[in-house]
């Protein structure tokens, strides 16, 4: 978990239609854990070479996968790349060595270090930032074998600030890979100021640096369709999936016209996202921006010969400027991508689904407690209900006692300060996303809720923010201190992530391991509930779900 979505976490926490084919059965694939760790890892120069379009790249195998780490998918971003669209890889000989996740995207500091529990659950990498942040990994069962396995395109989160690839262990797809035969595979690209900084009023030059972060993951699955063959994956399906901002990341593809064809299925974990930003709020941030660098269309030039470190400077200040007030018709305060016309013709899901992403199956879902209110405060724990409405006031005024009352009908068994842990946008705004994909009525929608309660720290967080992702990526013991590294995770973990490993196989996420899943519709409002027992249900927040929807969600003007 990245910092803005702890600063986010901290400030909400209000006090701290098959496609016919089968599933593939749970017991055919390996477990993710009980394989041979004996002589595990083969790394040598005539292991692991794969041929590029851009030339040779050598990794390593680990227990029988395949790892490659640091691959770049486009140039490096630096001095005149800056706030341009990502360019082609110059061509090199030999081999290039694979081994070691590459740099990541300047960005902010991690505040989350001087939370200490947040620390432990996260475990975070932060990593070596620099601008030739252009790179991927890769993780698959074999290369240059002529098998065509699915591919899984992970987005990290982190909203559209900060993140990485190997932020948190959970995102290593060592796992994922072996359990599935798939081909996983994770990339960096720009964030922040250097991926959303719209200077399109300032020449021509510019008129794409709002979405350059955007255009960044067209170019790597453009190279994902030119180079996955090699790396034993098929080019021609590729499920995009992400948590969080990497989930914003997923909605905004499906409306990027230059991403049609290039996946064919899409996964949102616990995001909030249908609007981004429009023009006029980005030209505001970015003229912030401009300013603390005293720049202007004159000497706008003198952008790409500054510090990296000068510009993040820049850009904290320019978010800080803007505070987090949310216009009606952007998604959210700070860096996102812009709608402008061509990159980004529209908002991701506002008002609709872009048709041209009607064919694109999606699984929308989110956790129960979001916003875990005792996560790195254990006093929370005993706030009684008057404690509730006290700070349910302090953040929504003379509308909190109906958001009180709502809740307590909706949830008449739940602690006090699990109340505050429903005050989020993720759950309503995940039923919205999935009432309009199924209102194209052209692909099937599956919507989930992870229920699943961690042990660790007494039990406090919960099913807290990106708890989800170890399940998914079958990587409860690597992420113990997440999950406790229990039999029952792992049980779990086997469950979800099998149904992702089905859905980017065939489009249905079903297995016998699981009730029956059925898709969406609005009527029904049919979801998931992954548990110690897992069951589906119909829309279980109701009356709550649709009384929160609209003090997050402010439709386009």
């Amino acid at each position: 978990m990245s910092n803005n979505r702890r600063e986010f976490l901290q400030k909400l926490s209000l006090g701290a239609t098959t496609f016919g084919v089968s599933p593939i059965p749970l017991e055919v694939v390996a477990k993710p854990t009980g394989f041979n760790r004996k002589d595990s890892v083969v790394a040598s120069e005539s292991n692991a070479v794969v041929e590029t379009t851009a030339g040779k790249v050598r990794g390593y195998t680990h227990n029988g996968i395949v790892n490659f780490k640091g691959i770049p998918y486009a140039a490096t971003t630096a001095e005149e790349a800056r706030f341009m669209p990502p360019a082609k890889l110059a061509p090199w000989t030999g081999v290039r060595n694979s081994l070691i996740y590459g740099p990541v995207c300047p960005q902010k500091p991690n505040g989350g270090w001087s939370s200490e529990e947040y620390a432990f659950l996260y475990q975070w990498n932060d990593g070596l930032q620099g601008e030739d942040c252009l790179r991927l990994n890769v993780w698959s069962p074999g290369v240059n074998d002529g098998k065509k396995r699915p591919v899984l395109f992970w987005m990290h989160g982190g909203a559209f600030f900060s993140g990485s690839s190997q932020e948190h262990p959970s995102y290593d797809g060592e796992n994922l890979s072996r359990f599935g035969d798939v081909v996983v595979v994770s990339i960096n690209h720009r964030l922040n100021v250097f991926g959303f900084l719209d200077m399109s009023d300032y020449g021509s030059q510019y008129a794409q640096s709002g979405n350059v972060g955007m255009l960044d993951l067209v170019a790597a699955l453009e190279w994902v369709r030119d180079n996955i063959a090699q790396f034993g994956g098929d080019a021609g399906n590729v499920t995009i999936f992400g948590q969080s901002g990497g989930a914003a990341k997923v909605t905004t593809l499906m409306a990027m016209p230059s991403a049609k064809g290039l996946f064919h299925k899409g996964i949102s974990e616990s995001s909030s996202t249908v609007q981004v930003a429009t023009h006029t709020y980005a030209a505001q941030l970015a003229e912030h921006v401009l300013n603390d660098l005293k720049l202007n269309r004159s000497n706008i030039a003198d952008i790409h010969k500054l510090p990296f470190a000068r510009i993040t400077e820049a850009g904290m200040a320019a978010e800080k400027k803007m505070g987090t007030t949310i216009p009606p018709g952007v998604g959210r305060a700070g860096w996102q991508p812009v709608v402008d016309g061509t990159v980004l013709p529209a908002h991701p899901f506002e008002p609709a689904v872009p048709a041209y992403s009607a064919n694109i199956p999606m699984i929308i879902g989110t956790n129960r407690n979001e916003a875990s209110a005792s996560i790195n405060n254990p006093g929370m724990e005993s706030i009684d209900d008057d404690g509730v409405k006290k700070k349910l006031a302090e953040r929504f005024g003379d509308k909190s006692i109906q958001i009180y009352e709502v809740l307590r009908k909706v949830h008449p068994k739940a602690k006090p300060v699990e109340l505050l842990s429903y005050v989020a946008p993720y759950n309503p705004m995940a039923y919205l996303q999935a009432e309009r994909k199924a209102a194209q009525n052209a692909a099937p929608v599956y919507l989930y809720l992870f229920s699943w309660q961690t042990p660790v720290l007494d039990g406090r967080p919960r099913s807290f923010h990106c708890s989800e992702i170890p399940f998914v990526f079958a990587n409860t013991d690597r992420c113990e201190t997440m999950t406790g590294g229990g039999d029952e995770a792992r049980e779990l973990a086997n469950k979800m992530s099998q149904a992702w490993i089905n859905f980017a196989r065939t489009g249905n996420p079903n297995h016998k391991g699981l009730p029956n899943w059925p898709t969406f519709t609005p009527d029904k409002g049919a979801m998931m509930v992954f548990n110690k027992t897992s069951e589906v249900r119909n829309d279980p927040d109701g009356e709550a779900r649709k009384m929160l929807e609209p003090l997050y969600y402010k439709r386009s003007v």
